[in-house]
């Protein structure tokens, strides 16, 4: 029998050029590329806000992407909330989402 996948759940905020750059819409086809699902949206801080759950290769692998970001975006930071997000099955639907602006 073979071993299922380590899979986790991360609550990020990318801080820094990370608006008018398309990055909500880089996160949502890098996300879907490594199967991973959950939601990204923009913040009125100007930071984008996303919860990304899947293998932990993947998880960890888009982290360090959005580190990147598409071209035009400056990353400044990334904080990840691991332990105050609990995901419920409405953080995840069949597919990466966008969410409205919050």
């Amino acid at each position: 029998m073979a071993d299922e996948p380590d899979v986790m759940a991360l609550h990020l905020r990318i801080r820094g050029r990370v608006q008018g750059v398309f990055f909500r819409r880089w996160v949502m086809e890098e996300a879907t590329r490594r199967g991973i699902r959950g939601w990204v949206r923009n913040r009125a801080d100007g930071s984008v806000e996303a919860v990304l759950a899947g293998e932990m290769g993947a998880v960890r692998a888009m982290v360090e992407a959005c580190r990147q970001g598409p071209s035009g975006a400056r990353v400044a930071g990334i904080v990840q909330y691991p332990g105050e997000f609990t995901p419920t099955d409405d953080d995840f639907g069949e597919t990466f989402r966008l969410l409205p602006d919050v």
